[in-house]
């Protein structure tokens, strides 16, 4: 019953950490690759990207975006970022003029190109929640308590393991044993032979 339990958790804890490793990548590997996740906080874009969804942006020449694509960019001054979709491009003064899917009309304000971050390549349901818990707290100190717990709990019991039997070796087996023992007889009796020999 305990090795069937153990088996369990051991199971149980091994899929926890590869989800936690698999969301950091997502999350944090994927900027190695030239990638910047955004969140989506508007149904704006909706059925294309949904709210919660996590979008991963790369970063795009301007000149090679056409009407039709979907564009990452800066809103305002205040570095709030959107995505929609390009409706029409003025190539002369270098702006794009944008709508959302799920929007009637188009945005008030064009996208110049220096306010382009990129263009949205995947996007992974339901992350953007995980990502934004993970960022702020008290999810990001919740998030870093649970990830020591789950090294502590998955792997400290195999250290005090090992070290238990650094500390107190197991004894021999009594098969062993004998043998050992048999083998000194011999050596002794060897030995006595020898001895005896000389003396003649």
């Amino acid at each position: 019953m305990v090795t069937t339990a153990k088996k369990i958790w051991n199971v149980v804890s091994t899929i926890l950490v590869v989800l936690i490793v698999l969301c950091a990548v997502f999350l944090m590997g994927s900027r190695l690759l030239g990638f910047r996740c955004f969140n989506v906080i508007s149904p704006s874009m909706e059925p294309e990207y949904c709210v919660g969804d996590l979008i991963y942006v790369k970063s795009t020449d301007p000149e090679s975006i056409k009407e039709g694509d979907v564009i990452t960019f800066l809103v305002n001054e205040d570095l709030v970022v959107g995505t929609h979709r390009v409706v029409r491009v003025d190539r002369e003064n270098k702006r794009f003029y944008t709508k959302g899917d799920a929007n009637e009309i188009e945005d008030g304000d064009p996208v110049h190109y220096n306010n382009v971050i990129g263009v949205p390549k995947f996007a992974i349901p339901m992350l953007g929640y995980v990502s934004d818990f993970i960022q702020h707290p008290p999810g990001t100190y919740i998030t870093l308590g649970v990830g020591l717990a789950l090294i502590l709990i998955v792997f400290l019991p195999d250290m005090l393991r090992k070290k238990k039997e650094e500390d107190d070796p197991l004894p021999e087996d009594n098969a062993t044993a004998e043998e050992n023992q048999r083998l000194k007889e011999e050596i002794e009796k060897l030995r006595a032979e020898m001895a005896e020999k000389n003396d003649q």
